[in-house]
């Protein structure tokens, strides 16, 4: 179920950002004035100047309840979770790109259940730290509005433990670290030259997320 969503957030995010790079350059009044659609392109890289670009943001919900540990003859309940608190810092190094590093922290508690009686019998807890490597695309070239295309990549590095309702541990269980990913879809609003805010939508990390960005 995972992999297909991600499958299909992909799938979506390659389309939106081919449509960008040459959705408009086959039809109307560039295709009339031949290379004018490359002399414009020329003049707006030319016109840019590349940022150090720092965004501060909260994703929900914290889709890392996946990483705690299933057992035999347990189930689990609902989650309760915090975070993950998003951070990134990010080279815009031409007007459609941007490369940095993302790190998103969360915690996420859960409950298990005996299989047969039904009984609430220990809780699992996991604070994770995520690392990715971050690519952003943005489509059009609006400094106020900036739709944009993020895909990230990197490692979790969660510690988990599982305690009985007395408070001794239940399971001894090393968390270890997994493939962290994030894929997703956003609008960057910019106030000023100095940045803005942002929201997002997509799937990995978190479902939607917004926040802060400035530029550097």
């Amino acid at each position: 179920m995972r992999k297909g969503m991600l499958l299909g957030i992909v799938l979506i995010t390659c389309f939106c950002e081919g449509y960008a790079q040459y959705g408009g350059r086959y039809g109307g009044p560039h295709r009339e004035r031949g290379g004018g659609y490359r002399r414009e392109r020329f003049r707006e890289m030319e016109a840019f100047k590349p940022t150090l670009d720092v965004s501060v943001g909260y994703g929900f919900p914290n889709l890392d309840s996946y990483l705690l540990a299933d057992f035999y003859d347990y189930y689990t309940g609902h989650a309760t979770y915090s975070g993950p608190v998003i951070a990134s810092i990010d080279y815009h190094f031409n007007r459609r790109m941007a490369i940095g590093i993302m790190v998103n922290v969360g915690k996420v508690s859960m409950p298990y259940y005996n299989y047969y009686t039904g009984e609430h019998e220990f809780n699992g807890e996991l604070t994770n730290t995520a690392v990715m490597l971050n690519f952003t695309r943005y489509m059009g070239f609006s400094q106020k509005i900036m739709p944009y295309t993020r895909t990230a990549i990197g490692i979790n590095t969660g510690e988990s433990k599982y305690t009985a309702l007395d408070g001794s541990k239940f399971a001894d269980i090393t968390s270890g670290t997994t493939l962290a990913y994030q894929a997703g879809l956003g609008v960057q609003f910019n106030a000023g030259k100095h940045g803005g805010f942002f929201v997002e939508a997509g799937y990995g990390k978190y479902i939607v997320a917004a926040g802060l960005k400035m530029r550097f």
